[in-house]
């Protein structure tokens, strides 16, 4: 019994002893692999830190293409909102659906409606957006967009067929809902395909593309603004079937981003993934890239999922009021003079097709802009273009009053068509486009989807109010202002620009992974830009 009893505390021992041996060797591997993971981490974020904008284009052509694709999504609000815009500067519209105009005799669509229609796009995208952040982070970018763009096909079909303004308004609300999805995905999927020195770039396409949306209904809306039937808006309306289907079969083939990947666990695809977006050529590169968004992640890691709650709490607060209140401020800083620039130039007194044609001019010469501020921005900085930028327009708008103030003349109507043209060009070389870039930048890895559709929410909260505002600013049947009302946005600009130069930090050529650590550290927004991040530090 007694040598029984041996045999077995010997062999209970020799386990015991194997086993501890193992673990042992288990540890002591996985310290290795967790030091070459960041090790690889650092190689892979030095590389980016150190390129070019020129490298980074060269290095990563396929990530800079399906960025472009994503952000062709922003065509299609772009297109509805200036098409409805310019619908009610449509003579036939307005005979149509409109009133008669006492002092003018000329048909006009009531002021309530002008403010219904031009606001059901935004309530819709609004529901969009709340949407757009769960349903993201739990099927990926790519199909939460392919989603979005099939819904719109349907809504569109409503809105060609609808015979009333309360159809139409209820179509577009439906319209928005889609719009509100591509709007929340497109910077958050920009930023994260491409490297650091693309960002700028890459999400400042955006605005772009809003102009071009802007270009194509002013063109399309010129030619027909004068057909003396119902035509002259059916047609625009129609043409918006140009875009849905062929960016749903171009986004199928786009890879998914190696981020959102990253986030779910998926490495081997996130490595297929940064293989398409033309990141690496070798395993080993493409370790390195993954091992970084790995190190990042890691940082913000928590095992609860990524809730709405989350936003509010700590530093994420910090960051969702930034990203809030940019997107906030671009309906404060001129912009409703843009979106409604055909109307503002008929009530600045321009003839209708004069109005159209200036119309078109802004939006051509905005997306002239857009591109020269891809420099400036990449090159100085997001904080300096977008701080300044906004403290210009403040001073353009009150010029636009001051045109407004010196009674009915053909130099008066001139002089604030002029500025009114300045102010929205403007707004698309500064506060515009740098404000996609900070909103790109500024949420965390984890909570990006989420961040984005509340901040883009946040805009038509605020857009929504500011449309009834502006409509009955300039309509004759409301307070007619015409361009008197730059006084009132020169008010709110300057509260944007204010709060701009306290709060919004320069995030420009900062890794992720320095912007989670300076959030955390609760470095004030004036000192990032002199603030050193060792490339070792974690926290």
């Amino acid at each position: 019994m007694s040598a029984t009893g041996d045999k077995s505390g010997s062999a209970a021992l020799e386990v015991e002893g194997t086993h501890t041996h193992h673990d042992i060797y288990d540890a002591g591997d996985e310290k290795a692999k967790v030091a070459d993971y960041k090790n690889d981490a650092i190689d892979a974020e030095n590389v980016e830190l150190k390129m070019g904008v020129i490298e980074a284009v060269k290095a990563y052509p396929m990530a800079a293409l399906w960025a472009f694709i994503m952000s062709c999504t922003i065509i299609m609000e772009s297109y509805c909102v200036f098409l409805i815009g310019n619908f009610i500067a449509v003579p036939h519209f307005a005979l149509q659906y409109g009133v008669i105009d006492p002092k003018t005799g000329n048909h006009e669509i009531e002021p309530a409606w002008q403010s219904a229609l031009q606001c059901a796009g935004p309530i819709g995208a609004l529901i969009g957006v709340v949407l757009a952040g769960p349903l993201t982070s739990w099927i990926g970018y790519r199909w939460a967009t392919i989603s979005g763009l099939m819904a719109l096909n349907g809504f569109i079909f409503i809105f060609y067929f609808a015979h009333s303004l309360p159809i139409m308004f209820l179509a577009q609300i439906m319209e928005g809902i889609p719009w509100g999805v591509f709007i929340a995905n497109a910077p958050a999927y920009c930023s994260e395909i491409v490297p650091i020195a693309l960002r700028a770039a890459a999400t400042q396409q955006l605005q772009m593309f809003w102009a071009i949306g802007a270009i194509i209904v002013g063109a399309v809306t010129y030619v027909y603004n004068e057909v003396p039937d119902e035509s002259s808006y059916r047609i625009p309306t129609a043409l918006q079937w140009m875009f849905p289907t062929p960016l749903a079969i171009l986004i199928y083939i786009a890879p998914e981003s190696p981020w959102w990947l990253v986030r779910k666990g998926r490495l081997e695809e996130a490595k297929k993934s940064v293989r398409r977006l033309g990141r690496a050529n070798a395993v080993q590169q493409l370790d390195e890239s993954v091992a970084m968004m790995r190190r990042t992640i890691d940082l913000e890691k928590s095992e609860k999922e990524p809730s709405l709650l989350e936003l509010w709490k700590g530093t994420d607060r910090y960051r969702t009021l930034i990203v809030c209140g940019v997107y906030a401020a671009q309906n404060l800083t001129g912009n409703l003079i843009a979106n409604q620039a055909v109307y503002f130039f008929k009530q600045a007194g321009m003839p209708t097709n004069t109005a159209f044609a200036l119309g078109l001019i802004t939006s051509a010469l905005q997306t002239i802009f857009v591109m020269l501020s891809w420099v400036l921005t990449s090159y100085l900085g997001r904080r300096t273009i977008y701080v300044w930028g906004s403290a210009i327009n403040c001073v353009f708008l009150i010029a636009v009053g001051l045109a407004g103030s010196f009674g009915v003349s053909y130099a008066a109507s001139q002089a604030a068509a002029a500025l009114g043209l300045i102010v929205s060009v403007l707004f698309t070389f500064g506060p515009a486009p740098a404000s996609w870039v900070i909103i790109g930048e500024t949420s965390s890895i984890r909570l990006r989807p989420l961040t984005t559709g509340i901040g883009r929410g946040c805009y038509y909260l605020v857009n929504i109010p500011c449309i009834f505002l502006s409509s009955y600013m300039l309509n004759p049947t409301g307070a007619n202002l015409g361009a008197k009302c730059g006084y009132v946005w020169a008010g709110t600009a300057f509260v944007c620009f204010a709060m701009a130069w306290q709060w919004v930090p320069e995030m420009k050529g900062r890794s992720y992974r320095e912007i989670d650590i300076l959030f955390n550290r609760k470095v004030p927004a004036r000192q990032w830009k002199k603030t050193v991040v060792d490339i070792n530090d974690d926290h």
